[in-house]
């Protein structure tokens, strides 16, 4: 047995046997983290895509300390709070129209758990049960029970598999192939299933994959031809990353649930929720109390939390934080164009403010043996760069600067000088 190493703390996506120590993190401002050993390191990839304006932004940091002096928490059944309903408040007014209700959790996997069970208790309460929940090859949706099995089987989740509950799943819609893609769900959707999960424009952790908004809105069109609920998993899309606030503005579509996190709070404090139209809710809106929606947690909507979520949507009600999401897409193309032209990559991509490109190795994939060293090679030139296997991809907090991009493109340059 090999020798554990001198923290008990397990991570998370972590092979420890092959870890070495970690990195201590003690401080953040805007784009970086600083080290314990007083390196400057510089955040590429928002921290697990979390980190929108920049790490501990004023406004933000303001909110929390605020709200922490006067209400740090209480149990949501039965009572309310005035950050939890003004948080309810702006985001039915930045999220596409025809979303009504908001039930605050605590993270995107448990959005998509509240997004399944809303789904499946809405058949239950019209009267027409339906259990099928129709999904997409290379999705990811969490981890818990229920989003890893909406999710592709894989390595993510193939211990698992015996509580996995079966699902109907289309090819994703690779270029030229979209059609393929619309026909399956077309099929799948003739047997009424309860609803279609899928992740607007890009698949993340599947390997930042892409597709047009095109396709997005023929996904929508075609499930409400049958009249099968279409769920938006926005928990990483959301909030400026695929170029616009919400992925499905892009379709003009308005999902009839939608999931929303990371990004909710600006990367500072773990919050999610799940909206849905008002069909859903008077589904279980009675006087019958088994029709209740029996979902919760203990920290379900934390005031803190919610603060430093309104102070995040105060932020995006400021022009100059939509004009610097412009911006930094601007800069992601200019950024990614040489590129294209170099041999050692393929897929070269670009979405909003996200980069991706697949470094060509012996081997594809999530378990790629060139991720380890990639990652290694980052860390050595104080990049947080995460590779998903050899797909490399760039998803900065939306302060950082042209110098800040320079540095990042030239480190994966120099890494596929290193290492290929």
């Amino acid at each position: 047995m090999m020798a554990r190493k001198k923290s008990p703390i397990w991570h998370p996506f972590t092979q420890h046997a092959l870890q070495g120590e970690m990195t201590r993190i003690v401080h953040g401002r805007g784009a970086y983290l600083y080290t314990a050993d007083d390196r400057r390191i510089l955040d590429a990839i928002s921290s697990w895509w979390v980190v929108t304006h920049g790490h501990c932004h004023p406004h933000i940091v303001d909110a929390i300390r605020n709200q922490a002096d006067k209400l740090n928490q209480i149990i949501f059944a039965g009572y309310t709070h005035d950050p939890a309903e003004a948080v309810a408040d702006q985001l039915l007014q930045l999220t596409p129209p025809g979303l009504e209700y908001v039930f605050f959790s605590d993270s995107g996997s448990t959005s998509v758990e509240v997004a399944l069970k809303m789904a499946l208790g809405y058949w239950n309460n019209v009267g027409e049960p339906r259990t099928t929940i129709v999904v997409m090859q290379h999705s990811y949706h969490g981890d818990t029970i229920g989003a890893m099995s909406v999710g592709s089987r894989g390595v993510f989740n193939a211990a698992y598999r015996p509580l996995l509950f079966d699902v109907t799943s289309v090819p994703f819609p690779a270029k030229d192939r979209e059609q393929v893609t619309l026909d399956a769900i077309e099929v799948a959707c003739r047997k009424r299933p309860a609803a279609f999960i899928v992740e607007p424009l890009i698949s993340g952790a599947g390997g930042m994959l892409m597709y047009p908004a095109w396709v997005l809105a023929e996904m929508k069109r075609i499930c409400e031809a049958w009249n099968v609920l279409f769920i938006a998993d926005e928990v990483m899309t959301g909030w400026g990353r695929s170029g616009t606030l919400f992925a499905c503005e892009q379709a003009d579509v308005t999902p009839d649930i939608a999931c929303y996190s990371k990004g909710l709070t600006g990367g500072s404090l773990p919050l999610a929720v799940t909206l849905c139209r008002a069909a859903i809710f008077d589904a279980h809106y009675s006087s019958d109390r088994t029709r209740t929606f029996f979902h919760s947690s203990s920290y379900t909507a934390n005031p803190v939390a919610c603060a430093a979520a309104k102070a995040n949507l105060d932020l995006w009600q400021n022009p100059a934080a939509r004009q610097r999401l412009a911006s930094l897409a601007a800069k992601q193309e200019q950024a990614i164009v040489p590129f294209r032209a170099d041999t050692r990559f393929e897929n070269v991509r670009r979405l909003g403010t996200i980069t991706a490109l697949d470094l060509k190795a012996r081997d594809a994939g999530y378990l790629a043996g060139i991720g380890p060293q990639l990652q290694a090679f980052f860390a050595k030139r104080n990049l947080l760069l995460r590779p998903l296997g050899n797909t490399i991809y760039v998803m900065p907090p939306y302060c950082a600067m042209t110098a800040d991009l320079d540095e990042i493109y030239l480190g994966i340059r120099e890494a596929a000088d290193a290492l290929t």
